[in-house]
């Protein structure tokens, strides 16, 4: 049974469909969820989610056999984004499983799980437990089945958005939606008959099988249908969402991509405007710019190490009102501190629409620097690779830190570079004030670690 090791990630649980992850392993897995949550004793009903996956349904039905089998109960939401599982395991009180692989391509599928209140469960709070107990197997209990139940959130997902962002006042906006053939072809629709915005649909249909783009937005080269279609619509706005739709990229009015840290500033600023003081998280690849607004707005900007769990711990330790990761994922203590693709969406929208300006022309302020993206590199020993390029940089005017991998901060730059947790790959990140010297310090780093 090693081969679970392959497919228990860091977060949640990823693998091959009908290969790695098919129905056989669906119901152990959600026996062993079962087990376990009544060891940490959580109520004793499971609500699960799916998404458009061909295999999805099929797991999910085997999963909640496993878990009604030792004597808890489920209640089936049907097709959902992941954040709107989100939503009703916070509403409910419930543990949940969602079924997606999110941006991954059609053939992968994957479970992911929280707590009751949308409290996460990564490899250090309970995964490595569950994986346990899938390997070992699990006794199904000798007591009553439990029962399953249907049950249709869409309609209160969408009124909870609403209450947390403001939008009866915007001006008539022209917003284009790709949504990859994906989650937000679902939600997206019962969302914006609520605005006063004219949208443009791509790829509403739910296809897992992505025949138009993967729906991975954090990779800019499939967002060019998306960037094509703002300029010949003459839109005031773009959005990206990937597979399961808990986050969303933008596209400006010119068709250019906009930087998550740009995002993540816009609304810690807002965010900050109605809660006074407030902290505010942000993980360590994001931009320089994040700190500095927060600290401009009179919050307290608290950093953090990449990964949905770090954050929301560090949300739930610090009271913080907003946390955003650069890779699109952004977090709201009044959404259970779960992550929204939707509400953050709606953050840009009504900024956008409460200005008589463009989203160019907003997000102007929080541009102020020149950020490389993530560049992987693989190498044979990633240690070996990192130790070398610290000790390139221990002298001078320039700050070391190990928070997450290795982050060395200059005067006017500062990069990040970190080991995979699944494979020998090294990601880096480097951020400078101007675009010569990103590149000066990119090429430096990458010749280092490749040389």
């Amino acid at each position: 049974m090693n081969e679970f090791a392959d497919i228990f990630k860091a977060y949640d649980i990823r693998g091959l469909a009908d290969v790695e992850i098919d129905a056989d392993f669906a119901f152990a897995t959600g026996l062993a969820f079962a087990r376990f949550l009544q060891l940490e004793r959580e109520p004793g009903t499971i609500v699960i989610g799916e998404d458009m996956r061909p295999s999805s349904p099929i797991l999910a039905e085997a999963f909640s056999a496993g878990v009604t089998s030792q004597g808890m109960d489920v209640i089936r939401i049907g097709l959902a984004s992941t954040d709107m599982l989100y939503f009703a395991s916070g509403k409910l009180g419930l543990p949940g499983a969602m079924f997606t692989a999110s941006h991954n391509p059609a053939e992968y599928n994957g479970i992911k799980l929280c707590l009751s209140s949308a409290r996460p469960i990564g490899k250090e709070s309970g995964l490595v437990t569950i994986e346990n107990f899938v390997r070992q197997g699990s006794p199904i209990a000798i007591r009553n089945v439990g029962v399953e139940k249907q049950r249709n959130m869409l309609d209160e997902y969408v009124d909870h958005l609403l209450t947390l962002v403001d939008v009866t006042n915007i001006r008539p906006l022209k917003i284009i939606v790709d949504a990859g053939n994906g989650m937000a072809g679902h939600t997206a629709p019962a969302i914006f008959a609520r605005l006063n915005c004219e949208v443009i649909p791509m790829y509403f249909e739910l296809d897992g099988t992505f025949p138009n783009h993967e729906a991975n937005p954090l990779d800019e080269s499939t967002l060019t249908d998306l960037k094509q279609a703002m300029k010949d619509q003459n839109a005031d706005l773009g959005l990206a969402f990937d597979g399961d739709a808990d986050r969303c990229f933008l596209v400006d009015e010119r068709g250019v991509a906009v930087n998550p840290s740009a995002l993540t500033s816009l609304i810690a600023h807002r965010e900050l405007i109605k809660h006074p003081g407030s902290s505010i998280i942000y993980n360590l690849i994001s931009s320089r710019t994040v700190q500095e607004v927060i600290d401009e707005n009179g919050g307290v900007g608290i950093r953090s190490r990449v990964g949905h769990s770090y954050i929301k711990k560090m949300m739930a330790d610090s009271g913080a009102i907003f946390g955003g990761e650069h890779s699109g994922h952004f977090y709201f203590k009044e959404f259970w501190r779960a992550d929204s693709g939707a509400l953050a969406a709606l953050h840009a929208i009504a900024a956008l629409g409460e200005s008589d300006t463009t989203m160019s022309a907003l997000l102007a302020p929080y541009n102020r620097y020149v950020i490389s993206g993530e560049i992987n590199s693989k190498v044979a020993d990633t240690k070996a690779a990192t130790e070398l390029v610290e000790k390139s940089y221990s002298s001078g005017q320039i700050t070391l830190d190990h928070l997450d991998g290795l982050t060395v901060n200059g005067d006017t730059w500062w990069f990040n570079l970190r080991p995979s947790n699944t494979e020998p790959v090294l990601r880096l990140n480097v951020e400078a004030s101007t675009q010569a010297q990103m590149e000066t310090v990119r090429d430096a780093v990458l010749s280092l670690i490749r040389g």
